[in-house]
């Protein structure tokens, strides 16, 4: 048989956050496959990067380039393709793809059940569309896939996780499965404008070392750090848990599992929020691939995107990739120059990470998908400056080496886009 899919999904973790100390499972669980130290997102918020998961195209191509955009209702999602080839498909968590705006039809279920043609082909779910209005770190409720409102007490991520547990312990197991995980952890609760870590493992993290890319910038770190790293250390449990479980019923060899990100987090260093920046502590995540098709014990410095998920998604359950996806399936996948980077929301930005440089520009049109017209935003030499605190866009020094990275974002986004823009010199330099 085919084997199991489980995709990991956590929100706003940093790649720096996975080691020995805060996640020793997952370290574990790289020793068995292959751990990727270049991974980055294309988009650095929620909506857009689940967009291009479903859909495995860029999220302007997808037309969610910002939050509260959901799925054109005819789009094929990957859970249909995974539905066509004989799989049984279940969703669990934070979906944020359904309310919102979308061919004149406004569906608002931030807080209430999704309608079933918005599960995008998932056909068990336990969720909710925004997952932290229904529910705080601690108790809340979601839904099934017919409506019907499902509370829960006690820690948010154990919760959804027991969801996910419950369902691989009674799947009959005649058809393989795959599964989707979206936990919110440890993304911060809005309402409440605070990370909520689990309280008995708070207190471990309070004299934590704090990373020099966050030392270097003012920023609500020093308040926030120790909740966010419990929150993650609470995801490692759960996937501990859940892997414990794949091995009692006997089909762990046979189930593959990757763990990712959507995006990373700045704690307001960068702008006044938490993402939304061409910055590696927005953009880099976490990503670990345990297949029987992947090496062991591998960490693999390749660049690779969230947008080669889909495409490797579908590779490891043997099924042909779509023409229209944009990505390429990782185990096939040559290193390649870059990253390529579309943010929104707090700009209409494109930006390349390439293993020696960032690169961004940015236009001052927030809400648009598109922009005829960049102004040159960043320059980071990562050779030298890890923390990325010099910002080098107007440098002479590095002249030559901007009309390279120039040259190589317009390809990318003649090449993703069609479109061709004009990228203007910056009008000054930026600090953060």
């Amino acid at each position: 048989m085919k084997q199991n899919i489980i995709f990991y999904f956590s929100d706003q973790q940093r790649y720096d956050t996975v080691n020995e100390n805060i996640m020793p499972n997952l370290m574990q669980l790289a020793d068995e496959g292959t751990f990727f130290e270049n991974c980055y997102t294309c988009q650095p918020v929620c909506g857009p990067a689940r967009a291009c998961l479903q859909t495995g195209v860029y999220p302007t191509e997808c037309g969610c380039h910002i939050n509260g955009i959901p799925l054109r209702d005819d789009e094929k999602s990957l859970a249909d393709y995974f539905n066509e080839n004989s799989y049984d498909t279940a969703y669990f968590g934070k979906l944020h793809l359904a309310s919102g705006k979308n061919g004149g039809e406004n569906i608002r279920c931030e807080k209430t059940a999704i309608p079933k043609n918005r599960l995008w082909g998932y056909k068990y779910f336990r969720g909710a569309d925004v997952l932290e209005f229904t529910s705080h770190g601690y108790d809340g409720y979601v839904f099934d896939e017919d409506g019907n409102k499902i509370e829960f007490k006690g820690y948010r991520a154990d919760r959804i996780n027991d969801f996910a547990i419950e369902y691989i312990k009674n799947h009959n197991d005649e058809k393989p499965f795959f599964m989707f995980i979206s936990q919110l952890e440890p993304h911060h609760q809005n309402d409440r404008k605070t990370f909520e870590g689990p309280k008995e493992k708070i207190g471990k993290y309070s004299n934590y070392e704090i990373p020099d890319d966050l030392k270097a910038f003012k920023g609500n770190y020093n308040e926030m750090y120790p909740d966010y790293l419990a929150a993650i250390e609470s995801l490692d449990d759960n996937l501990g848990r859940l892997i414990s479980v794949l091995k009692e019923k006997g089909i762990y060899d046979n189930t593959a599992i990757i763990y990712t990100s959507d995006h990373g987090c700045h704690f307001k260093t960068r702008n006044m929020e938490y993402k939304r920046s061409c910055h590696d502590s927005s953009i880099h995540t976490p990503l670990v691939i345990k297949s029987k098709d992947y090496p062991k014990g591998i960490r693999e410095n390749k660049i690779v995107s969230l947008v080669d998920l889909p495409p490797t998604l579908l590779s490891l359950a043997e099924i042909g990739i779509p023409k229209q996806y944009q990505g390429t399936a990782i185990l096939n996948k040559e290193d390649c120059e870059c990253a390529f980077v579309q943010i929104s929301e707090t700009q209409c930005g494109r930006a390349i990470r390439t293993k020696d440089f960032t690169y961004s520009v940015s236009s001052p049109l927030p809400l648009s998908s598109h922009s005829p017209i960049y102004f040159e935003d960043y320059l980071y030499d990562n050779r030298t400056d890890k923390e990325q605190k010099n910002n080098l866009i107007k440098s002479k020094e590095y002249k030559e080496e901007r009309v390279k990275l120039k040259n190589l974002l317009l390809e990318q986004i003649k090449k993703i886009e069609g479109k061709t823009p004009i990228i203007l010199p910056a009008l000054f330099v930026k600090s953060k």
